[in-house]
């Protein structure tokens, strides 16, 4: 079978994988492009997950591509919304076309001789493998396994009578009216899942191991409201942009710098939200506010829920599950018609496709990111990985605008191959991410290193990065230029 042949080719279509497309048909018009979704919709996290209230607790303003506006007031946005602003973007920019969609690149080998990926492709209807070659590849498949969650194996799940789903695997038709619901985690999903269902629900518990920081946000900006009357939808949107993105900065370093104060700020804002009647120890975490990602919720729709009485908050430890719910160490029972286990995600880079070098195995555990858009050794390959401490798509977008410097700058110089190398004797070893939440510590082992001094390590400061991304030399002496690359 002869393999179809790219010069780009984009795995993923997601936020990242659309916006990615985007900034390579914008940077370089002349090159050819194509998308492999292993899915049959565009949207990626936004069209896979369909649970109640799903939303993102980052604001659309610099969760939107820095390309096109966000002009619905709602700056919170649902998850149905985020999707349709990804598709409304595949189709502005004519990026529809070049997916395939129900295809997954199932593995991708450097070759030597041929200075190319070669690339299997799985049809995940067919289960048919077709192969494909591309000079440069791009891996936009987020940071976590499609397939499943984290699922703990809490004992004694097998004899519970009732429902136990994963937010990750969402039934269509569950209906949970008048239902008991125990939903198990402490995380963004937990407390956008508890508000979303408590109207229709007969009752809705959070259990939680441990609490998180919790932070209302509004779901519209009135202020903003009045930004969009008075400018054109592109200043208006670049205004809203760097007013949210200043703040979200400020916020975050405040909680490094005054820990105890921010800590002192936030509860005290809970507190006087749940009133005086519940417990604050559910919102009392023994971590500093932003050493864990802070929970956002809406116009204090859980707050209002709990302290309505709807959902009941518990910070326990699960002795076992039971015929008719949840056993709590302390003693105490939790009867329950649905148990959902929002205990996170399972990180997977690269949307579990294995990697060679001249067919021989490529471990990215071993290696390095390079400014956390390459790694270490392995060429003409990039991998977008978003901010952790704020919105995703602000790093998204300076990652693809750097690579796009990249293939020009190898057009310019008549260059085939980049490669970042360590010249400079970086020691490495440090880790990926310094966030302490359990889905990224459980999964330190799978992922790549950070080097001790940049372009091993990064800024994780938009201002910084877009600089260093927009002005700093593309031949730096770590990222090879050559006519070819062999590995051994």
């Amino acid at each position: 079978m002869s393999s179809e042949k790219y010069d780009v080719v984009i795995i993923g279509a997601g936020l990242s994988g659309i916006g990615a497309a985007v900034h390579t048909k914008r940077n370089c018009p002349n090159k050819s492009l194509a998308l492999f979704e292993s899915r049959n919709e565009i949207g990626g996290t936004w069209d896979l997950f369909r649970y109640p209230g799903v939303r993102s607790d980052s604001d659309m303003f610099t969760l939107g591509y820095n390309f096109k506006p966000w002009m619905n007031d709602q700056s919170i946005a649902d998850g149905s919304q985020i999707k349709n602003y990804i598709i409304e973007a595949a189709k502005e920019n004519d990026i529809k076309d070049k997916i395939q969609f129900s295809k997954r690149v199932t593995s991708a080998n450097w070759c030597s001789k041929k200075q190319q990926w070669e690339l299997e492709v799985t049809d995940q209807s067919t289960g048919e493998i077709k192969p494909v070659t591309a000079n440069f590849v791009i891996s936009c498949t987020g940071y976590y396994n499609y397939k499943s969650g984290n699922n703990p194996d809490f004992k004694g799940k097998d004899d519970f009578n009732g429902q136990i789903i994963h937010p990750q695997k969402w039934p269509e038709d569950l209906d949970y009216s008048g239902k008991r619901v125990v939903i198990i985690g402490s995380g963004a999903t937990a407390v956008t899942l508890a508000p979303a269902m408590a109207a229709k629900a007969g009752q809705v518990t959070v259990l939680q191991r441990s609490p998180s920081f919790v932070m209302s946000r509004p779901k519209v900006d009135s202020k903003l409201n009045v930004w969009r009357e008075r400018f054109s939808p592109k200043t208006y949107y670049r205004l809203a942009r760097a007013k949210n993105m200043n703040m979200q900065y400020l916020v975050y370093k405040f909680c490094m710098i005054f820990p105890n104060k921010a800590r002192e700020i936030i509860e005290s804002k809970t507190r006087a939200a749940i009133g005086p009647n519940v417990d604050m120890k559910h919102f009392t975490p023994k971590y500093n506010p932003w050493e864990e990602r802070l929970c956002a919720v809406t116009d204090d729709d859980m707050f209002q829920s709990i302290k309505s009485g709807d959902v009941q908050m518990e910070t326990d430890h699960i002795e076992c599950f039971n015929r008719d719910g949840i056993l709590l160490k302390s003693g105490k029972q939790l009867d329950a018609d649905i148990i959902i286990t929002a205990t996170g995600l399972d990180l997977q880079l690269l949307g579990g496709m294995s990697v060679t070098l001249d067919n021989k195995n490529f471990d990215l555990t071993e290696k390095m990111c390079y400014r956390e858009v390459f790694l270490e050794d392995l060429p003409n390959f990039g991998f977008i990985f978003g901010y952790t401490s704020a919105s995703w798509t602000l790093k998204a977008d300076l990652a693809m605008q750097y690579f796009g410097r990249v293939m020009k700058y190898m057009d310019k110089k008549s260059a085939k191959v980049f490669t970042p190398r360590n010249t400079g004797g970086d020691p490495g070893g440090m880790p990926f991410s310094d966030v302490k939440a359990g889905y990224m510590v459980r999964a330190l082992d799978k992922l790549p290193k950070r080097g001790v001094k940049v372009p091993w390590r990064a800024y994780h400061n938009y201002g910084l990065d877009a600089l260093t991304f927009k002005y700093a030399p593309v031949n730096d002496g770590k990222l090879i230029f050559s006519e070819g690359y062999s590995p051994f």
